[in-house]
């Protein structure tokens, strides 16, 4: 086996030596002959993409020339004063198919191309510059999910959420410079009841603004610290985590899409003499404090009136008397093992369990 390894390696290594003295004389006559001619059938949009082929011919100090054709039919002329050339060209009695070599042409071509490359670097700078807006807010989100990950206690988080959807809420049917007559406080109160879970006293409506908000700050954060005692501190941080996580990244993916339909019609704002661009900062920064709002919003409302079913506490328990149930036999210390044998028929993992409880068995008894 090893002999047989060794004989492939020198086989392996002659081919290499063959190749190689090919390769060197083949190199020869190319050095011999000029070094390598590069022809070329067109010019490029880019004046750099012609330069890289140009340089093809001149690698490691080796001789070489290049040359280049191009018709006044090609799109790079016909974009960029193909007419005016053509008609220089007719005036001269030049005829098709004619080669034409002349310093005038030439600066037209790369005229031609530097107002691409113009062109092009506008674009890539107008990307950059819508990009920038999202790259803003992105630093936002992701500096806010970290602080979330990193901290151990979030509730001055949620604390501060509630104080700003509350003010939110006042703000829109209590007017300050209204009568007190004028406020809709019908409504405040239920949207108050749909977010926090707390129905406000009639008596509340009756003092300032300022009062108002006291008291109402009173409720909520009363709500939230009965809940925490409920519940445990340790629980409730966990869920705090956890549905701000959620929610933040939830309203972020939405934004995303939001924000690329945008870019996609924003352009249409330009035949209204309006800048695009402004456009696009103007919107992506009002839906973003939109998004901003309905984080605080649905985070305040679900920590709130999350209810944890009692049932959960007791699972340790009951899976435990369910795996002595499903075992048949009772544990004792002084007994053989003896085999357990299955009465009746074996119950499928997706057939009801045979316990009553209308789950599938692998969801119930066979979970264990």
């Amino acid at each position: 086996m090893r002999k047989a390894k060794h004989t492939e390696g020198e086989e392996y290594e002659k081919a290499l030596d063959d190749y190689r003295s090919i390769c060197a004389g083949e190199r020869e006559n190319v050095l011999e002959a000029g070094g390598l001619h590069i022809l070329g059938t067109e010019r490029h949009e880019s004046r750099r993409i012609d330069n890289q082929l140009r340089g093809r011919s001149g690698r490691q100090g080796d001789p070489g020339s290049s040359r280049f054709f191009l018709s006044l039919d090609d799109d790079l002329m016909r974009i960029f004063g193909s007419e005016k050339i053509s008609g220089l060209m007719e005036k001269l009695g030049m005829t098709e198919g004619q080669e034409i070599e002349n310093r005038m042409v030439s600066k037209a071509i790369e005229n031609a191309q530097a107002r691409v490359e113009g062109h092009n670097f506008d674009i890539r700078k107008h990307l950059l510059e819508y990009d920038d807006v999202m790259n803003k807010q992105r630093e936002v989100v992701y500096g806010q999910r970290r602080e979330i990950l990193n901290s151990e206690d979030l509730s001055e988080w949620v604390s501060e959420m509630a104080a700003d959807v509350l003010a939110y809420e006042m703000d829109i049917y209590i007017d300050p410079k209204a009568h007190g007559d004028e406020w809709d406080t019908e409504a405040l109160s239920d949207r108050i009841y749909s977010i926090f879970g707390v129905r406000p006293d009639e008596e509340i409506f009756s003092g300032t603004v300022d009062e108002i908000y006291e008291a109402l700050t009173e409720s909520v954060q009363k709500k939230y610290a009965d809940k925490e005692v409920q519940y445990g501190p340790d629980l409730i941080r966990h869920l705090e985590r956890i549905f701000l996580l959620q929610i933040l990244d939830t309203q972020w993916k939405d934004h995303l899409y939001n924000m690329d339909q945008l870019r996609d019609g924003i352009g249409l704002r330009g035949y209204g003499q309006r800048d695009p661009l402004s456009e696009y900062k103007i919107e992506g920064f009002g839906m973003f404090s939109e998004v901003m709002d309905r984080v605080r919003e649905e985070t305040v409302k679900t920590l709130y009136m999350v209810q944890i079913s009692q049932e959960e506490e007791d699972l340790p328990a009951r899976r435990q008397q369910r795996m002595v149930m499903g075992r048949g036999d009772t544990s004792h210390a002084d007994e053989k093992p003896r085999t357990v044998r299955r009465e009746g028929k074996k119950v499928g993992r997706n057939e009801p369990c045979p316990c009553g409880s209308g789950k599938k068995y692998k969801k119930c008894c066979g979970a264990v």
